[in-house]
């Protein structure tokens, strides 16, 4: 129980440090912000806590399916740390940050074609925007973007290499997946390669959709201003995590539902009771 709890403290202070990280990186926080990123910060962990400190499942998934969230939470303050770094104004930087801006801007301009993620990001920034936010706005996305794919490459090493989640000792699809009954509807297998590409479809479509709903907004809402270096952090790495993470969870659900047909045809516990145990 100690063991479960001190685990579960550090999980918590680890995810503050990801919502702290840009907050702490940007130069020029307003008090304002700073405060209202505290209490985010303390939120968050707090939630974090509770969840990997209760037996019971809740609403975090594949908690005990190690590496799947730590390759999320890497992918994710990877993202925000060079992000934030990167958008260091001039009288702020130096040669890490410049280096960081560099690999931005050569990513964004090889992925900046018509119609494509970073493209569309671009257009929906406001024509009274300047050359700079366009230039800094195509640099994050460049950055965020590679990330969210590497993170995507681990997560099939993983599963290509370390056979995941068959290396885990005991796999409980209950505990890491909550929000999934496997008493409703349809077979569980089924309903499970359903969920897959439900979430795969969506991970494909959200870098386009994003931003056509965050431009198609702006004509009931202000539009987005980037001139604010935290709101162009979190914006972006959330435009680039987002999608990879649905993907990665997809992928997971269809591994899943592999692995419960492959153990009904070996004859041994039907795709009820393995969820259940």
């Amino acid at each position: 129980m100690l063991g479960r709890l001190t685990s579960a403290v550090v999980r918590g202070l680890l995810v503050a440090l990801v919502v702290l990280t840009p907050a702490l990186l940007l130069p020029g926080v307003g008090p304002d912000t700073a405060e209202v990123v505290a209490l985010v910060a303390v939120f968050a962990a707090l939630l974090t806590t509770v969840e990997y400190a209760s037996g019971y499942p809740s609403i975090i998934e594949f908690r005990d399916a190690p590496p799947f969230n730590r390759i999320r939470y890497l992918a994710l303050l990877i993202s925000l740390v060079l992000i934030s770094v990167a958008s260091r104004t001039p009288n702020d930087a130096n040669a890490l940050s410049d280096f960081i801006a560099a690999i931005g801007t050569l990513i964004g301009q090889l992925i900046d074609f018509p119609y494509s993620p970073v493209r569309l990001m671009l257009q929906m920034l406001p024509d009274s925007a300047s050359a700079d936010e366009f230039e800094m706005l195509r640099v994050a996305a460049g950055l965020s973007y590679l990330i969210s794919l590497m993170s995507l490459v681990a997560f099939v090493i993983v599963l290509r290499f370390a056979h995941w989640p068959r290396g885990i000792v005991s796999f409980n699809v209950w505990v890491n997946l909550p929000t999934f009954d496997p008493t409703a509807g349809a077979d569980v297998v089924q309903r499970l390669r359903r969920d897959a590409w439900a979430n795969i479809l969506l991970g494909c479509l959200l870098p386009f959709v994003i931003p056509i709903a965050i431009r198609a907004g702006a004509t009931l809402f202000d539009p987005v201003q980037f001139s604010s270096p935290h709101t162009l952090v979190w914006t972006v790495a959330a435009w680039a995590f987002l999608p990879a993470s649905l993907l990665m969870r997809g992928v997971a659900m269809a591994r899943i539902a592999d692995m419960i047909a492959e153990r009904r045809r070996r004859g041994g516990k039907s795709g009820a009771e393995m969820v259940a145990a």
